[in-house]
């Protein structure tokens, strides 16, 4: 009996494990938007300390996001348990969020000019050649102002990830927030440092003799501020796929207006594929452009308003 019992929960262990698994892969897929921007964000958070100081930043913050995490996981673990009912709303809170976001990128590119954005660039290279500048106060506030980044977009990723498991057994639940919690926070900073660091690697390889050692160096140097440009791009387009996408679903009107819209498209000859695979990413984008921007204008309108009693008083 023993052994039987303990074949049948190496069994369990197993089957368990197999559920994580894909689930964690479920999870990982829906939380790529809010991935992208993590990333993205937290390279930019990281930017502008001395080269030297790059590193113990990174890790700093990567260790404030454990700490985060530790917090949010058993909190969405509790929520799942006393309150279950709260995970739809608190869902439909994140995706909301995350098209707010990426609107007002949207909107930051659009309203500021380059020419803001090189001073601010300026601002910082400046304020780390100053001798001047207290560069130990510098970095205490970057990593403050990054592990608050993180624990916004950690909360969004946890929710996220709890929603997709939501029907799960509570074991399962728990060992796939804490994979999702682990390997966001190993894999995100572990890129973070090797952008950061991408230029310095440049650098040095372009210090050195031989030409294809000076050429690739000189192409390490070029790619990383592109590469920052690209996953800024790439992180905002897909908060507004992932947001979109949770608002859709969580709108059933809206939800069945556009799989109308699929099906439909979907029966005209060589259309299918169109209409199953890309189609759905670009209405669920859309609305979530849109949403985004109707988010955005009403916290603009809020704000004059707040402001108006003050503005009349001058």
């Amino acid at each position: 009996m023993a052994g039987s019992s303990l074949l049948t929960l190496l069994d369990d262990i197993a089957t368990l494990l197999d559920d994580v698994a894909l689930m964690t892969r479920v999870a990982a897929k829906k939380t790529a938007g809010v991935l992208g921007d993590d990333l993205a964000l937290n390279a930019q958070q990281v930017s502008g300390v001395a080269a030297d100081r790059e590193l113990p930043v990174v890790r700093a913050v990567a260790i404030g996001s454990l700490k985060n995490k530790a917090l949010l996981v058993p909190g969405a673990l509790a929520i799942s348990v006393v309150m279950p009912g709260l995970i739809m709303p608190l869902l439909m809170i994140g995706g909301a969020f995350l098209c707010y976001e990426g609107a007002e990128k949207l909107v930051h590119r659009l309203l500021h000019s380059r020419d803001e954005d090189d001073a601010h660039h300026t601002e910082l290279v400046n304020a780390v050649a100053d001798e001047a500048v207290d560069m130990v106060a510098y970095e205490r506030e970057k990593i403050k102002g990054a592990i608050r980044t993180d624990f916004i977009l950690s909360a969004e990723i946890i929710v996220i990830a709890l929603g997709t498991v939501a029907d799960a057994p509570f074991a399962t639940q728990a060992a796939v927030l804490v994979s999702i919690a682990l390997i966001i926070t190993f894999g995100v900073y572990g890129l973070v440092a090797a952008i950061v660091k991408l230029d310095d690697v440049g650098l040095y390889l372009h210090g050195r003799e031989g030409r294809v050692s000076q050429w690739f160096g000189g192409l390490l140097v070029a790619l990383a501020p592109r590469l920052m440009k690209t996953l800024t791009i790439v992180g905002t387009a897909a908060m507004f796929m992932v947001g979109g996408g949770i608002l859709v679903h969580g709108l059933a009107p809206v939800h069945h207006l556009f799989h109308a819209w699929v099906v439909g498209l979907a029966a005209q000859p060589g259309m299918r594929v169109f209409a199953e695979y890309a189609l759905p990413l670009l209405l669920e984008a859309t609305f979530g452009v849109l949403a985004g921007m109707l988010l955005v204008a009403s916290a603009a309108g809020v704000a004059r308003l707040r402001g108006a009693p003050a503005d009349r008083a001058d």
